[in-house]
């Protein structure tokens, strides 16, 4: 159910788009590492970060169509661009990356005077995102 709570996150959703990618490296060689892909990774930033606002606020819920959209997106740019899939779920799967991530949304929720337990705080802040149509308001919506 797309409003569920229980739903996958967004972060999950858009980053599983990259297990399909089964394309070899490119003839260049050595690709850079997926985190300095900036259209790749605040895509995902975006969606960790909306994951958590939509998590928070029970007013605020993921645009699912734009979020497998996205998925697809980055699905194809990551292959436009060679990497393989055994690289997509080592980035994916890095506890590094991941705790990188997290520290990244947190530190952005905190800079947006979002409040751990404070709920009005996430809803503020996913409204705003909504009404400045950011790339984290495009992929909520609120009801």
């Amino acid at each position: 159910m797309p409003g569920s709570r229980h739903h996958p996150s967004l972060a999950a959703g858009l980053l599983a788009a990259a297990l399909a990618v089964a394309t070899p490296a490119g003839a260049n060689g050595e690709l850079p590492p997926l985190r300095e892909q900036d259209y790749i990774y605040n895509r995902l930033f975006a969606a960790a970060v909306g994951d958590e606002i939509r998590k928070a606020c029970p007013t605020i819920s993921p645009r699912w169509f734009r979020v497998l959209r996205g998925r697809y997106d980055l699905e194809n740019r990551a292959r436009d661009l060679g990497y393989t899939r055994e690289q997509v779920e080592a980035f994916i799967e890095s506890e590094a990356e991941q705790d990188r991530m997290r520290r990244l949304r947190d530190a952005y929720l905190e800079r947006h005077d979002v409040v751990k337990g404070d709920i009005d705080s996430y809803c503020r802040l996913g409204r705003a995102e909504i009404e400045r149509n950011s790339l984290i308001g495009y992929l909520l919506r609120e009801h």
